[in-house]
């Protein structure tokens, strides 16, 4: 692999992982216009494991005040006790469909009128999410139910353009969650999966024959993925605490019509 094609598809991955257009979408989609060859699983874990190294270091005050709530409880941690066990049982359902569907979502979810269908679907559920939610809840609002909802319909993002950072959101924007808020426990929600998938398929790769790749693409690839994921974070936070959701459901339905288009077409 060239070290400039592993730069580019670190900023791909980085760039599509947390906005809420699907990035596993993007990719697929990338591959069947444009003929771009895979990454390869060892690629692709490392891009996993820069997109969790860049999670890691964005939310590292939140993740230590987790690990010294529930190691030291007490009642001036209550609230951060209660925000990791709903983020570890928001995790399961995904876990879980990652764990049984992951043969489907590398075959069938993978053709590009499906990923157009359900581009456009969670699109039309983020537009209805803005208009109709009250978006007034903080983090310190969120309950056990609140999270096992956001956690089920995180285990939708194993089809590819579902999108799991817009399906979370969408989830919790409907929930009544302020945009931050819906973001901002997403992305923390989103850490334990994408390490878990990095792990899951580290474990398969040692299985195998690992494909030949140099160093110097490792290295750049992965440190392109973790600092567009970091800058994407960062990004978001700050434009939805002015800002709605409503370029991103709007892209969405652009890129699922333009896919439409071309798949009847034949293309």
């Amino acid at each position: 692999m060239h070290p400039l094609y592993a730069v580019f598809l670190g900023i791909i991955q980085g760039l599509t992982e947390f906005l809420p257009i699907s990035s596993s979408g993007h990719l697929a989609l990338l591959e069947h216009y444009f003929k771009a060859p895979g990454a390869g699983l060892s690629f692709d874990i490392l891009l996993h494991l820069g997109t969790v190294a860049a999670l890691i270091t964005y939310f590292w005050q939140d993740w230590r005040n987790m690990a010294v709530a529930v190691s030291r409880p007490s009642p001036y941690t209550r609230l951060d006790r209660r925000l990791f066990y709903c983020i570890v049982a928001a995790s399961i359902p995904g876990a879980l469909a990652g764990v049984l569907l992951e043969h489907q979502a590398e075959t069938v979810f993978r053709e590009p009128y499906r990923i157009a269908i359900l581009l456009g679907s969670v699109g039309l559920l983020l537009i209805l999410a803005e208009r109709l939610a009250r978006h007034e809840r903080p983090l310190t609002n969120l309950k056990l139910a609140d999270a096992m909802l956001i956690g089920l319909s995180q285990a939708l993002a194993i089809m590819p353009g579902v999108s799991r950072s817009g399906i979370t959101m969408t989830c919790a924007l409907f929930l009544g969650f302020t945009r931050e808020t819906a973001a901002r426990f997403s992305f923390l929600l989103s850490t334990p999966i994408i390490a878990g998938a990095g792990l899951w398929h580290l474990r398969k790769w040692l299985k195998d024959t690992p494909e030949n790749l140099s160093i110097l693409a490792a290295i750049l690839g992965f440190l392109a993925a973790m600092a567009s994921s970091y800058l994407v974070i960062r990004f978001l936070l700050r434009f939805l605490r002015r800002h709605t959701f409503y370029p991103f459901a709007y892209y969405r339905l652009a890129l699922a019509a333009l896919v439409l288009i071309l798949a009847l077409f034949g293309k």
